[in-house]
């Protein structure tokens, strides 16, 4: 909860050798003409094309998503996995990745008892991905209360124990749209100063 209480902050799930696990995905803006891409924390090639691509999903409808265009204009972005000595990859993080830069350049918090995991198209499809059944339980194992999977990975939670899945709130999604709409707390309501009339 701690680390997700500034905007710019998701929960992921992961699948590794050993197991599930939950990954965190920062995200910032800098100032810069150059408005590059830097990604750090060991990423692999293929999560490096998942952060490309989330990226361009946000920045190409960012007005729909409540983003002001110019957020993005003359910035640089970085997104950084924590746990920087464990090397990182595969597809699956591209939902964790978008709804991080959703966050950061729409000014809204990510719910803290939200993890999630999905790979995504540059037209906003949420698709498949493996370890379903490890990444559940990592959640859980967390202390996360609500999982956002993939509307095609439904199959695979046939293999989570029933009385963990009870215990749990899965969310199946098709679209980016569904992630960002139960992944993201309601944007702050600017403070309202009134003065007196002279």
């Amino acid at each position: 909860a701690e680390r997700t209480e500034r905007p710019g902050v998701a929960i992921g799930l992961v699948w590794t050798p050993t197991g599930g696990d939950v990954l965190f995905v920062e995200a910032t803006l800098m100032a810069d003409h150059e408005g590059r891409l830097i990604l750090t924390g060991m990423l692999g090639d293929v999560m490096r094309e998942s952060a490309q691509a989330a990226l361009s999903y946000v920045r190409s409808n960012a007005e729909r998503l409540g983003v002001a265009p110019e957020v993005f204009e003359e910035k640089t972005v970085h997104l950084h996995v924590p746990a920087g000595a464990i090397p990182k990859d595969g597809p699956s993080a591209g939902v964790t990745m978008a709804t991080a830069l959703t966050s950061l350049a729409a000014n809204r918090c990510v719910r803290h008892s939200v993890a999630m995991t999905g790979e995504i198209t540059l037209r906003g499809r949420v698709l498949p991905v493996g370890g379903i059944r490890e990444k559940v339980l990592a959640a859980h194992r967390a202390g996360i209360r609500t999982v956002i999977l993939p509307l095609r990975n439904e199959l695979g939670l046939e293999d989570v124990p029933a009385d963990l899945r009870r215990e749990l709130n899965i969310i199946l999604v098709d679209t980016v749209d569904q992630v960002l709409e139960r992944a993201l707390e309601p944007p702050v309501a600017p403070e309202v100063t009134i003065t007196a009339g002279g």
